[in-house]
């Protein structure tokens, strides 16, 4: 696995790196052609607290991992521990939906960040919307740990978003 740590605000040791490397490593034996797979790893500091962004696109789905802890090794296990996690929970859906899937997910995020003015737009995200159905839609939406997700819906070839509804369960938003 090719594992790229950047730090944001932060210079990283070598000690961060041998740290995040070595735990990275434990994700190989849940990986297919791990050697293909780039880790990436974002290293934020916040007053005392840190936060440890991991991401790791494979080839029809993306993991990614997101913890803040005071302690920066305490958040890297945890981390690490929520990736694992993901990993077991949905490898047979993974797997499953990677042989009847030939999709690739490609996301650019461009960042600015203006915390002067609170109205501003702080954070732009383009996402290339790829044709999925509904349940790997919500299976990415768990991946991601995000509260929604965008998808070209294969049934009626609309784009849609679907949600977390707040009372369970998910809701679906289709354009016209």
């Amino acid at each position: 696995m090719e594992i790229i740590i950047r730090g944001d605000k932060i210079d990283v040791t070598d000690a961060m790196k041998d740290y995040i490397n070595e735990k990275l490593k434990k994700l190989d034996k849940y990986l297919e052609k791990s050697e293909d797979v780039r880790a990436s790893v974002v290293i934020k500091i916040k007053g005392h607290r840190q936060t440890v962004e991991i991401t790791i696109p494979l080839k029809n789905f993306i993991i990614r991992s997101e913890e803040t802890q005071e302690d920066f090794y305490a958040a890297v296990d945890k981390a690490i521990d929520i990736m694992e996690r993901q990993i077991r929970k949905n490898k047979t859906k993974i797997k499953a939906k990677e042989t009847k899937t030939k999709y690739d997910f490609n996301i650019i995020d461009i960042e600015e960040e203006n915390l002067e003015e609170p109205e501003t737009i702080i954070k732009r995200k383009t996402v290339e919307v790829k044709p999925m159905d509904e349940d790997e839609a919500i299976l990415q939406l768990e991946l991601l740990g995000h509260e929604f997700y965008l998808f070209r819906n294969i049934a009626t070839d609309k784009e849609a978003v679907v949600y977390k509804r707040k009372n369970g369960g998910y809701g679906l938003i289709e354009a016209e």
